[in-house]
């Protein structure tokens, strides 16, 4: 291994064996373990936050992951009932997202997991929370439940069919099946769909109720109400001209927000308190969208009826970062610079906009950067 990952692994063994990992845990788990530059490279690069959200929502939600999910419903019926029976999470959501992090178990990842989260807590801008998730690591391998070689997973450290992290796993995994192990890498999925449930559940599911919903807008539409932190009963958005895409009555799920991931230009959504569950599992909205749609799709819904404002490109990670900057400089919070456009930065952007005179949609674009001073 590279002289600085041995550094870093001399450092950081006092401080596993302070937290409980005996040594001959740390011998077994990290002799010999090395630095994986193409784990670095992906950490700088993840899709859901470098491509736009059609592009991102095109490859997510294919045709072929689709009908993929359409048969396992079928195929899982029997275990996917007896989860819903007890965990109270609609079963369309867990194919969903089991279709999205392992295309339904196909790819469940060949990154060793020790590896990985020593490269990301050592060489990442975010070391000390990959830390935390390796000596979680170190406590599933202490407890038997797999083995160092079988713990593969994800660039990121995230494992199995539903690529848990060590922390989640540890926190919510479940032994469904009841053999004594708590196996979310086997080819069998129950322990893993079953955890996945048990994690929604946690986070608070409302079984039955929408993630959300596609709208249109009225004209006039004050785009200063769109966004994650402004919350409105339904029926306050059905005054204001907000209509169900499609037709139907908007759903009554409590506080509900209208969410532009694509802009102005792009499809609305009125998103109800399961987008925020989703959220806990993986916080980019394109996921979360994605996670949504598919799980529409496998149960018979049809596409996304709005445009997309296709000529557009999502801006790069040093892009975003100067739009953070920009946008602090400017006078309006951000929440930092590290590249993610969350629901603080899409606040400031439309902060900014309507400061100037434009559509405040909070959309981070190549036209919001450059209108900055």
């Amino acid at each position: 291994m590279t002289g600085d990952v041995e550094a870093w692994v001399a450092a950081f063994r006092p401080r596993a064996e302070a937290a409980g990992i005996s040594r001959a845990t740390l011998d077994m788990a990290l002799n010999g373990v090395a630095l994986r530059p193409d784990v670095v490279e992906k950490d700088r690069n993840q899709t859901e936050f470098t491509r736009t959200i059609w592009d991102y929502l095109d490859k997510a939600v294919s045709d072929d992951r689709i009908a993929a999910g359409r048969k396992a419903l079928k195929a899982q019926a029997h275990v996917l009932d007896r989860i819903e029976a007890r965990y109270g999470v609609d079963r369309q959501v867990l194919l969903a997202i089991w279709g999205l992090e392992s295309s339904y178990g196909v790819v469940r990842g060949d990154v060793p997991t020790v590896a990985a989260l020593v490269t990301l807590a050592s060489a990442t801008r975010r070391g000390a929370y990959f830390e935390r998730e390796l000596l979680a690591a170190l406590r599933i391998l202490q407890e038997g439940d797999v083995t160092g070689a079988a713990m593969m997973g994800s660039w990121a450290g995230a494992m199995g069919h539903t690529q848990f992290m060590p922390s989640s796993y540890l926190a919510l995994a479940v032994d469904f099946d009841s053999d004594g192990r708590r196996d979310i890498w086997s080819d069998e999925p129950g322990d893993a769909l079953a955890s996945t449930a048990a994690f929604l559940a946690r986070y608070g599911w409302r079984k039955g109720e929408p993630w959300g919903v596609e709208v249109t807008l009225p004209l006039g539409f004050d785009y200063r109400l769109s966004g994650e932190r402004i919350h409105h009963a339904a029926a306050e958005w059905q005054a204001m001209g907000v209509k169900q895409a499609g037709g139907g009555a908007l759903p009554d799920c409590g506080p509900s927000s209208v969410l532009l991931p694509g802009g102005a230009r792009g499809a609305a959504f009125l998103i109800c308190p399961n987008f925020h569950v989703i959220e806990h599992y993986n916080p980019a909205d394109a996921y979360v969208i994605a996670v949504g749609h598919l799980s529409d799709r496998i149960m018979g819904g049809g596409p996304i009826l709005g445009d997309w404002p296709r000529g557009l490109r999502a801006l790069t990670l040093d892009e975003r970062i100067a739009l953070q900057h920009g946008l602090t400089l400017a006078g309006f919070n951000a929440g930092g610079a590290d590249g993610r456009i969350g629901p603080l930065t899409q606040a400031a952007i439309r902060a900014f906009q309507a400061s100037i005179g434009v559509v405040p949609d909070g959309y981070a674009s190549l036209d919001v950067l450059g209108r900055l001073p």
